[in-house]
């Protein structure tokens, strides 16, 4: 890989390790392991690679590693021949995350429809002027907003259900 791919993917490991460390409440160093790895892809990275990579102490990344594949987010498998571990994302954690951002969107759903009835029924018995009322555009605008995007994402996971992206 030339130089400037290298720099380019560890700018990036940065920037995804940042992001995963908030998301996926993990440690920085954790983050980072997970986020080379999704960047090195199918082939795999090695402990090895990633002690020299990460600049981390062995028993750090061990621990990391130990971790992220107790939280099955990572797995390994070895080539004939070869005694090392070759650690690549488990597939399965885009189906996770899919799957908690619509838990979390129809939760958001729920309430701003409870919201919503809340102010339909004050609007409707209690106020009589109307610039008391509460405008409800917000809730309506914003419970269109979750059903566009919770429809594009089961589209999203049909396709992958139906033809899973590898690493």
């Amino acid at each position: 890989m030339s130089n400037s791919l290298c720099n380019e993917k560890m700018s990036l490991v940065e920037k995804l390790g940042v992001h995963l460390e908030k998301r996926e409440q993990l440690a920085p160093v954790a983050a980072r392991i997970l986020s080379y790895i999704i960047l090195t892809g199918k082939t795999g990275t090695t402990f090895e690679d990633m002690v020299k990579v990460l600049c981390a102490s062995k028993s750090t990344i061990s621990n990391h590693l130990n971790h992220l594949q107790d939280l099955n987010k990572i797995h390994y498998f070895t080539k004939t021949g070869d005694r090392k571990k070759y650690f690549v994302i488990n597939t399965d954690i885009i189906m996770q995350h899919i799957d908690k951002m619509m838990h979390d969107w129809n939760e958001i759903r729920e309430l701003h429809t409870e919201i919503k009835a809340y102010k339909e029924t004050i609007n409707n018995e209690k106020l009589e002027i109307d610039e008391e009322k509460f405008d409800l555009n917000f809730h309506s605008d914003y419970i269109k907003f979750i059903d566009g995007a919770t429809s594009s994402m089961e589209e999203l996971r049909t396709k992958i259900t139906n033809n899973p992206y590898t690493h």
